[in-house]
């Protein structure tokens, strides 16, 4: 999750919050991806979730990565919850149930998203190796419970942690027990923006096939392939989903505003404090009469917040938040950024994108998106399946990338990332059923062995 936001410049008209979006609009030659990844804290000792405070916590961590790369920290009170980096842009930050996320700073290619991460995840290790700490990256923990996950000390997600429930039976495990890997990605114009939220929407499915990797639930098989990807249909209907609304004539930054105008707010947040306000509306808040916060005037930090608690399959910022994937081994955390790059930044293979989608109804894309957390590439729309759809999307990506030709030091361009899907699609199976097998097999139906094989 993004930091907050601190921008107090009041606004008070629904234009001004549509220019804001429309900000995000830059020339082709600037385009930049961030990468975001989430990864389960444990102790190598028992395997059990890392709790915030304590000799080993991940407030030890936290501290010992500020220390060791001098970004700046962001406090909640008395506690780090975080840091930025004032020069490059990356973040990290602290999921509800500590899982520890790296928010890439925004780059020009996919070997410069590997290059982070690879920095990242040294760095991490040689702070977190003394305080007997490892991850593991996968879509929802393998066998803890609800109860088992400790809470991190952010307002915020006090907030949400008492509303969830009243809007879904799901909510809590989103927060507390899944992972996921995002790309985040520029647009030059309105047209382009909606051109790739319509074709990144329909295919959000194939990319949550090609990264499933939460089948387990407190140690057992859980019928499903993405749990993490299962858990957003009942988390909050009013906050995620396949936006209907923009395959829709007239769609653009207005009718994206007057979407998110419509999802309850979570929070107020003045100075330090969290104004909890869950379930009211942005609009009387923009109108000086939010029940919850009487008087207060909305600012842009306000909105910028808002957006960031908005969940939909893909999210529009001032860029567009890919959201549909778990996440996984560190090999595989590039791949995504590199599929979309691939398919939305090269012209011909957008063009193309788009003409395997455009004829799908609202009907039919939902119902992929249901499908896919069972049946991963089983999954079908038409007279086709998802495996197809993977094969056919991979094929588009791949040349897309190679036409942009952004070559590292050894000459090679950024189609080698996507190498770790092509392999899966080529045997057939999800990540997913990779675990399944073992658990059924060399791991003698327990998921234990995963904290050594699948650990950063």
């Amino acid at each position: 999750m993004a930091r907050d936001q601190i921008d107090m410049t009041p606004i008070e008209t629904r234009d001004e919050l549509v220019a804001w979006l429309e900000a995000g609009n830059k020339p082709k030659a600037q385009f930049r991806a961030g990468t975001e990844h989430e990864k389960f804290a444990f102790s190598q000792k028992d395997r059990r979730p890392v709790p915030y405070e304590g000799a080993r916590g991940i407030r030890k961590l936290l501290e010992g990565m500020q220390h060791l790369l001098g970004w700046e920290p962001i406090m909640e009170g008395e506690n780090i919850i975080g840091m930025f980096d004032v020069t490059g842009g990356g973040a990290i930050s602290l999921e509800p149930g500590g899982q520890f996320e790296l928010s890439g700073a925004p780059v020009e290619t996919v070997h410069q998203t590997c290059s982070e991460l690879m920095a990242h995840l040294a760095q991490l290790r040689e702070v977190a190796r003394p305080l007997d700490i490892r991850f593991l990256g996968i879509g929802m923990t393998p066998d803890w419970t609800r109860a088992d996950m400790p809470k991190m000390p952010k307002g915020r997600y006090k907030i949400m942690t008492n509303y969830m429930p009243k809007v879904g039976s799901l909510g809590l495990d989103m927060m507390y027990r899944t992972c996921t890997v995002q790309t985040n990605l520029d647009f030059s114009s309105e047209a382009d923006m909606v051109r790739k939220l319509r074709v990144s929407l329909a295919l959000q499915p194939v990319a949550t096939a090609l990264f499933a990797n939460s089948p387990f639930t407190e140690g057992k098989p859980n019928g499903m392939l993405s749990f993490r990807s299962h858990i957003w249909t009942d988390t909050d209907a009013d906050r995620s989903g396949m936006l209907p609304f923009a395959f829709e004539d007239g769609m653009g930054f207005e009718r994206y505003v007057d979407y998110a105008l419509d999802v309850p707010m979570y929070f107020l947040k003045r100075g330090d404090r969290y104004i909890d306000v869950a379930g009211q509306s942005f609009r009387d808040l923009l109108a000086g009469k939010l029940p919850g916060a009487p008087g207060e005037r909305a600012s842009i930090s306000d909105w910028a917040n808002h957006l960031s608690t908005i969940f939909p399959e893909v999210r529009l910022k001032r860029y567009l938040e890919m959201r549909g994937s778990d996440s996984g081994p560190w090999r595989r955390l590039p791949s995504l950024t590199a599929y979309w790059i691939g398919l939305l930044y090269d012209d011909d293979a957008l063009g193309a994108a788009w003409d395997m989608v455009k004829d799908w109804s609202a009907a039919e894309r939902q119902k992929l998106r249901d499908d896919v957390p069972k049946l991963g590439f089983k999954a079908a729309i038409r007279d086709t399946n998802l495996l197809e759809l993977a094969r056919e999307t991979l094929t588009l990506s791949d040349a897309g990338l190679r036409r942009r030709n952004k070559r590292d030091a050894k000459g090679q361009d950024e189609s080698g990332f996507l190498r770790p899907l092509q392999e899966f699609v080529e045997r057939g199976i999800t990540p997913a059923e990779e675990l399944l097998d073992k658990y059924n097999t060399v791991w003698n139906r327990s998921v234990d062995p995963i904290y050594n094989e699948y650990a950063y």
